[in-house]
């Protein structure tokens, strides 16, 4: 597969990412963006200036493009693939990264498919940052093992998981359920042990009870992430909801986690944490949550 020029919709962390560790892969000839923040020069420029080129529509990114990869938000997965479709080179690859369910998937794989362009789906497995570009992805889709094949061949980390498009998504969104479900449980529990003052007597059962988790360091953790990404988790975790929706279930759970998500995301978006250095406690974290609870 020759694969020159490759297309990146979204350009926040994930995007900006794989689009600094592709550019100089051999044979690519050009990695360009866009991002609807591309409206703010600052934006652009950063783009520009770490080598991708930022462009200044949907029409114009796709133009030439052999791969297209969308990452952006959860709720924007469906969306993207409706403004790409009309612009995708019929035999390009649109690789869809984003945390969405089975259903919007198969949605959004039927519009880039009836362009002539070939749908493929990823479960990203954990976070990008500690990873790069070498992230562990699962692919599906009818031709998913020869955009493996590629990937891997620039050092990617993508195993094929199935020509159905659906198994890597339900993986993914499964396993978020549990995931993004514990940082929710660990919050609450946390922040509750903090305002009664028994935080002492709770962490040590926990340790007992589990003993290979750090319950401490992984509550500082699980606290920092939700704090500086709830928004982004509650819309994957509406997305998990949708995913349990699809196989029959009543989603509790994950319908539940998202909306924890969100009140972190809300209460981080008013304040609640600023200041907090990147090394915080969770006892820090909880005593912001505390402060911020009793002023709403």
């Amino acid at each position: 597969m020759d694969i020159r020029q490759i297309g990146l919709v979204g350009f926040g962390e994930v995007g900006s990412i794989f689009g600094a560790g592709l550019k100089d892969k051999p044979g690519i000839a050009r990695v360009a963006a866009w991002d609807l923040k591309f409206a703010d020069s600052a934006t652009r420029a950063r783009a520009n200036d770490s080598g991708v080129a930022a462009m200044g529509s949907m029409a114009q990114m796709c133009q030439g493009a052999d791969l297209v990869i969308s990452a952006v938000t959860a709720s924007n997965t469906l969306a993207v693939a409706q403004e790409a479709a009309p612009h995708l080179r019929a035999g390009s690859f649109f690789l869809d990264f984003n945390s969405a369910s089975p259903g919007t998937k198969q949605q959004a794989a039927a519009l880039v498919e009836k362009a002539g362009a070939h749908y493929v789906e990823a479960g990203v497995m954990t976070s990008v940052p500690p990873y790069g570009i070498k992230v562990p992805m699962l692919l599906g889709g009818a031709k998913a093992q020869a955009l493996a094949d590629a990937l891997n061949a620039w050092g990617m980390d993508a195993k094929v998981v199935s020509e159905r498009l659906g198994v890597a998504s339900a993986i993914k969104m499964s396993r978020s359920v549990m995931i993004k479900g514990l940082e929710a449980l660990v919050i609450e529990s946390y922040a509750t042990a903090r305002q009664y003052g028994v935080e002492e007597y709770v962490i040590p059962t926990l340790q007992e009870t589990f003993p290979g988790i750090d319950w401490t360091e992984q509550g500082a953790y699980l606290f920092s992430r939700v704090v500086q990404h709830g928004k982004r988790r509650a819309e994957e975790m509406r997305e998990a909801a949708n995913t349990v929706h699809e196989a029959g279930f009543d989603p509790f759970m994950a319908s539940a986690t998202a909306d924890k998500q969100q009140f972190i995301a809300d209460c981080a978006k008013d304040g609640a944490f600023e200041g907090l250095p990147n090394d915080a406690r969770w006892q820090d974290y909880a005593d912001r949550l505390i402060k911020a609870s009793r002023r709403a």
